[in-house]
């Protein structure tokens, strides 16, 4: 007889895990099925053990330049085999720290492939076993992966997804980076710091293309001045992988076309959501046409029963909008099985901050300066920079701006753009902010602690309305 739950989660990422934690704490009977590694992509493979790898690049940086702070260090040097080892016992930590908390909570897990084989029903495959389980809801959480490059397709040696860029086989001399989002800048800013000759390629005409305009500029100087080659409107033409290299033809925003030889090449260019072979085609659940679930604002696909969160859904891909969907849909779920106490609410993209974890960092939440004026409003912008704040000045981090966007009219707080030293633990407050819906006499009137960075961010505000202090 099938094993029977109230819920069942199909994958065990950030979304997963946490929407499977949520129903359980509200009294549900929940199993999840994972294929790989418990915590998903995120914490094996991606957002914490990349912070690893760009923790370990931060100190080598900070030791190169001692003598910045007053100190001296000889003979430094880096090991990427160490790095790596310590990066992946981070994941292999947070990986044993989700088993805990699958025990903890009493979630069964249920190790294989699974798939969709008719409303309510999922079978979970494993070394050619076969189990069937039932639940009365299911919920998709099965992610993404890298998307392939025709011209470049990845296969470990040479060319390389964000996976083999965690664990190269070597380090890289001269290494060539197609895209310039998050990931793709977050490597070249690695492997540039552990010493690496690092060329970045973007079709669109500014690197980050979904941060605010005057982040791009800045950030794309800070690189260049780091070392980095930045090329922006160009394209990748061909791509002729050799044993000892890989032979590239780069299109410039001009159109002149160059060769270029480099020893490996790093391709991310977006991701593919982990759709195939789960049984979507056979319950019914439809897809938009970029191949993504299709949900509305409580992530319910359009078959009763069957719900959808995380990077297999819409943008934003992100850790954190993944869990908080999980939470979402979990507390919709126990609130369909006819608990009252619980209130779900619809998920609001413009409140999900993103962040970089370049040098220097990069964070932002809401509408960019553009964006909000092409959706009609008349803004109030203000910027504050890093070397107007004495704590950036003590840490020897002067580099980068604070800037917030607000709505004239209202003094709604639409948007918040950073560039510099640990904003993304800043971003959270203007998160905050835009969540409770405050304006900009709430943050004038509130009080920042000094010295902090945070104060930039007050600064910022009163630079908007012409009260700046300090600039």
């Amino acid at each position: 007889m099938a094993d029977s739950y109230d819920l069942i989660v199909l994958g065990s990422g950030p979304g997963g895990y946490v929407a499977a934690i949520r129903a359980a704490q509200l009294g549900l009977k929940v199993g999840i099925v994972e294929r790989e590694n418990l915590g998903g992509i995120c914490l094996n493979w991606g957002c914490i053990p990349t912070k690893a790898l760009l923790r370990s690049a931060e100190i080598f940086h900070y030791m190169q330049h001692a003598s910045a702070y007053g100190l001296a260090a000889e003979k430094i040097s880096a090991d990427l085999d160490a790095v790596v080892k310590r990066s992946r016992g981070v994941a292999k930590q947070l990986n044993q720290g989700v088993t805990h908390l699958m025990k903890k909570n009493k979630i069964t897990v249920h190790m294989g492939e699974g798939k969709l084989i008719a409303k309510g029903k999922l079978a979970v495959s494993k070394d050619g076993k076969t189990e069937e389980l039932s639940a009365k809801h299911i919920i998709i959480a099965t992610g993404a992966r890298a998307r392939d490059l025709p011209a470049a397709r990845a296969d470990g040696k040479r060319i390389w997804t964000y996976r083999h860029a965690m664990t190269p086989p070597e380090m890289p001399t001269k290494l060539l980076v197609i895209g310039s989002g998050a990931i793709g800048i977050e490597f070249a800013s690695f492997y540039n710091d552990m010493g690496a000759e690092v060329t970045v390629v973007e079709m669109m005409d500014r690197i980050v293309p979904v941060e605010d305009a005057d982040v791009s500029a800045f950030l794309e100087k800070a690189l260049t001045k780091q070392g980095i080659k930045i090329m922006t409107g160009a394209k990748v033409q061909e791509v002729r992988n050799g044993e000892t290299d890989v032979q590239v033809k780069l299109q410039d925003k001009g159109g002149a076309v160059t060769d270029g030889v480099f020893s490996h090449v790093i391709v991310a260019i977006g991701i593919v959501p982990n759709v195939e072979n789960i049984g979507l085609e056979d319950v019914g659940v439809e897809p938009d046409k970029r191949f993504h679930i299709k949900t509305d604002g409580l992530c319910r696909t359009n078959v009763d029963g069957i719900w959808a969160i995380g990077d297999v859904t819409g943008p934003p891909w992100l850790a954190h909008k993944a869990s908080h969907e999980g939470v979402i849909a979990a507390e919709a779920i126990a609130q369909a099985l006819g608990n009252k106490d619980v209130h779900p609410h619809e998920m609001d993209v413009r409140n999900i901050p993103g962040c970089t974890y370049c040098h220097p960092q990069i964070a932002s939440v809401g509408l960019t300066e553009a964006s909000a004026k092409e959706a009609g409003y008349k803004v109030k912008v203000g910027t504050f920079p890093f070397i107007g704040n004495g704590k950036a000045i003590a840490l020897g981090e002067a580099e980068g701006f604070v800037k917030t966007v607000f709505d004239e009219a209202t003094g709604e707080l639409l948007g918040a753009h950073m560039i510099g030293a640990e904003v993304t633990e800043l971003i959270q407050g203007y998160v905050v902010g835009k969540t409770l819906e405050t304006t900009e006499a709430e943050l004038m009137t509130t009080v920042f602690p000094h010295p902090t960075l945070s104060e930039m961010m007050h600064e910022s505000v009163l630079s908007a309305y012409g009260r700046a202090l300090h600039m």
